[in-house]
This record gives C-alpha cells, sequence and structure tokens, in this order.
C-alpha cells in the first residue's frame, strides 16, 4: 500500500497564511450551516421514513462535496481531473451565491430590525396588531430576494460565461507610420484553464480569433489559476493561434501564486511562441517599425498613482523612434507606462469586474476596488503633448465564482489608426 506524506496533503506554509485560510474557511462555514442547517429540517418533516433516508443520504453528499472542494482549492488540488470537472464548478457556484445570499438577508433582517426600533422610538405607541397580508407581503418579498442570486448565479453560469463576444476597437495613435495604420492585433487574456475553462473552450476562443484576420496576437497573461492546473495543454492550445507577426505574451499574477512563471516562458518558446518578460522586440510591418516590450505581472501598485515603482526594468527599453506597445497584465501600471512614452499598453486582470451591474446609469464592479481601469480603453497625456492609451480586455475565464454577469467574455481586436 503506497505510503502517502502528510506534507503532500497539508504542504508547510507561513503562519498568516494558515490563519488567512482559517479565516476565509469560517466565513464560508457559517452560510453553510445557515443553509444545510435548513436543508436537515425540511428533510425531517418529509412523511414516509424512505424518502427522509434519501434526503440525508443526499445532504451528506452535498456536504462531503463541499467539503472536497473547498481543501482542493484552498489547501492543495489533489481530485482527479475528471471528479473536479464534474462537481467543482456547481460547488463553487452554490458556495459564493449561497454566501452572498445569506449575508445580505442577515443586513436585510437587521434593517427592519432598526426600522422597527426606529419606529417605536419616535411614535412612543403601542404597536398595532400585525396584518396577515403584510406579514405574507414581507414574507415573499424576502424569499424573492433570496432567491434573485442563485437565479443570477445559475445564468451567469450557464450562459454569459460562455458567450464569447468580439470587441473592436479603434486606437487612435498620433505619429504612428503610414503603414501601422490599420494593424490589427487580436488580445485574449485572463484564461484560467480549469474546471470552469475546459480545454475545449480554450480552442473554441482561439478559433474565433483566428477568425478575425489578425496581424498580431497577444496573450496578456493568467494562462491558469492556481498550481495543478492544465498549463501545458493551455498553451498548446494557444500555440494554434495564427498571425502573420506571431503569438506573443507576458505573465499574471497567477503564474506566480501557481509558482509557473518560467514554465510559462519555456512551454511558450517550445510551441514557437515567445513570452516577453521585462523584455522586447522589434516587428516589422509594410517597411515599419514598432516596439513590442512584456513585463511580468506589476506588484502592490496603487489604485490612482503615477509615482509607483512598477515598470523599473522597462525604462531602458521604451524607443524614442518607433511606437512602443506594452503587454502588462496589471492596468495599474497605465500611469507609468503613459509617464515613460508609451503609445499603446494592453492588459487584462480584472476580468471587466466579472460580475457588472447597472444601477441608475453608472456601473457597479468589485473590480472598482483594485483600478480605475476596469474595462475599454483609456487615454493619459504622455510626454510631447499626445495621449498614450490602454485597452483593458474582459478575457475569456473566470476567477472564484465561475460565472459571469454583465461582463461577457471577450476576444479583443484592435486596429491601429494614425491622428
Amino acid at each position: 500500500m503506497p505510503v502517502v506524506e502528510w506534507d503532500v496533503l497539508w504542504p508547510a506554509m507561513p503562519l498568516v497564511v494558515v490563519f488567512r485560510r482559517i479565516f476565509l474557511l469560517a466565513l464560508l462555514a457559517v452560510p453553510q450551516w445557515f443553509w444545510l442547517g435548513h436543508a436537515h429540517r425540511l428533510g425531517r418533516r418529509l412523511g414516509m421514513r424512505p424518502l427522509r433516508f434519501l434526503a440525508n443520504v443526499c445532504l451528506g453528499l452535498v456536504v462531503l462535496a463541499i467539503v472536497l472542494v473547498l481543501y482542493d482549492r484552498i489547501a492543495v488540488k489533489f481530485l482527479p481531473g475528471g471528479i473536479s470537472a464534474a462537481i467543482a464548478p456547481a460547488v463553487e457556484l452554490w458556495i459564493f451565491t449561497s454566501t452572498f445570499t445569506f449575508f445580505l438577508l442577515q443586513a436585510m433582517r437587521a434593517l427592519a430590525w432598526c426600522l422597527v426600533q426606529a419606529r417605536g422610538a419616535i411614535f412612543r405607541r403601542v404597536t398595532p396588531p400585525q396584518n396577515p397580508s403584510r406579514r405574507s407581503f414581507f414574507r415573499y418579498g424576502y424569499a424573492l430576494v433570496g432567491a434573485t442570486p442563485f437565479a443570477a448565479g445559475a445564468y451567469g453560469y450557464l450562459f454569459e460565461r460562455l458567450h464569447f463576444e468580439v470587441a473592436r476597437i479603434d486606437v487612435p495613435i498620433a505619429g504612428l507610420p503610414h503603414p501601422l495604420n490599420g494593424l490589427r492585433i487580436v488580445q485574449l487574456s485572463d484564461i484560467h484553464v480549469g474546471d470552469a475553462m475546459p480545454i475545449s473552450q480554450v480552442r473554441r476562443a482561439v478559433a474565433l480569433a483566428n477568425r478575425l484576420g489578425a496581424h498580431l496576437a497577444v496573450i496578456t497573461g493568467d494562462f491558469v489559476t492556481s498550481a495543478g492546473d492544465p498549463l501545458e495543454e493551455c498553451i498548446a492550445e494557444l500555440s494554434l493561434l495564427r498571425a502573420p507577426l506571431g503569438v506573443w505574451g507576458c505573465n499574471g499574477n497567477h503564474e506566480i501564486y501557481a509558482g509557473a512563471e518560467e514554465t510559462a516562458e519555456a512551454l511558450f518558446q517550445r510551441n514557437g511562441m515567445r513570452l516577453l518578460r521585462q523584455s522586447a522586440a522589434q516587428l516589422d510591418w509594410s517597411g515599419a517599425a514598432f516596439n513590442l516590450m512584456g513585463v511580468d505581472y506589476q506588484r502592490d501598485i496603487p489604485i490612482a498613482s503615477s509615482a509607483t515603482p512598477s515598470l523599473r526594468r522597462v525604462e531602458g527599453l521604451v524607443r524614442r523612434d518607433i511606437p512602443n506597445i506594452l503587454l502588462s497584465h496589471n492596468p495599474n501600471t497605465f500611469y507609468r507606462a503613459a509617464a515613460l512614452g508609451i503609445e499603446l499598453s494592453l492588459a487584462g486582470h480584472t476580468h471587466g469586474g466579472q460580475v457588472n451591474l447597472e444601477i441608475l446609469h453608472k456601473s457597479w464592479s468589485p473590480a472598482r476596488f483594485m483600478t480605475r481601469f476596469v474595462y475599454g480603453l483609456y487615454a493619459l497625456p504622455m510626454p510631447g503633448d499626445r495621449l498614450a492609451h490602454l485597452y483593458v480586455t474582459r478575457g475569456i475565464g473566470t476567477l472564484g465564482i465561475p460565472a459571469r454577469l454583465g461582463a461577457r467574455p471577450e476576444i479583443a481586436l484592435l486596429t491601429l489608426r494614425s491622428i
């Protein structure tokens, strides 16, 4: 019988990481205790003993699936690929939607309690008898609010997650040489290959990109989510991208988490592509040249500051005689890139928010907490009274909750325009 070493099942890690993961598990456990407890009480109400037994078995399987997937995601990947692909997306979707719904309902209860207390303190009178119809109205309203996140999550998982869109963007560049006017660049990003983004879907995205007839193909990081994801298979599929100027890329933050930066670089080279890591290459098209640069993920950059330590190893790569294009997974490097005179930056990282809601004509997205550049084309002044541009793509994969709402996966086609 093979011996399983304990440090394989629970690898050594810094104490702060252990406490962080324990806190995360506790945060997720409380809502599950609430929902599974309700399910258990409902099961006990079933009249027939075989039905109660069946309900308990199903509930036990659900608990087992949640525990296995949480351990697989938070501690170390150990589930076989087939089992993980079969249960992990559904479990992750349930965990995130049920957790959000639990805290939403608790917030509603707290608000209702505060309103009742405030009403009593202001009017100081005996509360009139409860109106049964009013109680029913609030009960149904409470149930409707609780059901909405589950319905939205299911829609985002079954439909929007796999509804690839092509975004066509014209990028104006002052002083662009005439032969480069009309140069087309196709951009993929944030693949996050794994259970929620199988290789078959990566293949479909590559096929869609190839139909666009781009001259240059770039991939701006996050090929995987964590160690154990099929990085080699992912990059093999991405190597099927076709463009006369080749396929180029940069690493994202999840290559750091997976310890895969060097491996990704080697796999790119093996498959006839090039991963730019604080390096540059001069590319020529129709008799004109431009400078393509790429960097690994730039960490610890403030949301709104140009005085950052980012792109330190890029300063010497910037050309003054030809246009510059930078591949940088983190869009917050745009401030520094514009200051350095880089005409165009291409980034990902945000997933366009992944969940993006339009309320009162304003976009609400969790990505707002980490960047001002959530999605689309942005401009900042650069030396010489010109404008530098950044394009942030929504990418094609998902992170955390395996769903998208209001931020469908995207294949970007950028066309350079001389102004």
